[in-house]
């Protein structure tokens, strides 16, 4: 396994199989774990297709398994990444942390991605219309 991410709210590692493995620590751990999964569930079921698929979620633990998005990106411009994040609001979720860090590059079919859902929302009513 290798460690991509180790921080005072989680640890997240790649393992050799392709999944991530993000362990929720810190204060409102549990919170920010749920949410993230509540978040995931959400994108799966309306069909977004730039985001982790939720592969395993471990409540008694704080952790989930998901699957990889490809590598995080070192440079992407202002404009772009407004658009990334755009996009992700006509799937009914806003981000609520829109930093580059949280991009990736999914080389398989040279799609941006997005990832870490702990502070995001679900938007009201974001049931009700899905994208085409």
């Amino acid at each position: 396994m290798l460690k991509v991410k180790d921080t005072l709210r989680a640890t997240v590692n790649l393992t050799f199989d392709g999944r991530v493995i993000k362990n929720y620590h810190g204060s409102n751990a549990p919170e920010r774990f749920a949410n993230e999964v509540l978040v995931l569930r959400h994108l799966e079921a309306r069909g977004c297709g730039f985001v982790p698929r939720l592969l395993e979620a471990d409540p008694v633990q704080h952790r989930i398994i998901t699957t990889n998005c490809g590598s995080r990106v070192e440079h992407i411009d202002a404009e772009r990444l407004a658009e990334l994040f755009a996009e992700l609001e006509a799937f009914g979720v806003r981000h609520d942390d829109r930093d580059a860090r949280n991009v990736t590059y999914r080389q398989s079919d040279g799609r941006f991605c997005l990832i870490d859902f702990e502070l995001a929302t679900i938007l009201p009513d974001s049931g009700k219309t899905l994208p085409p």
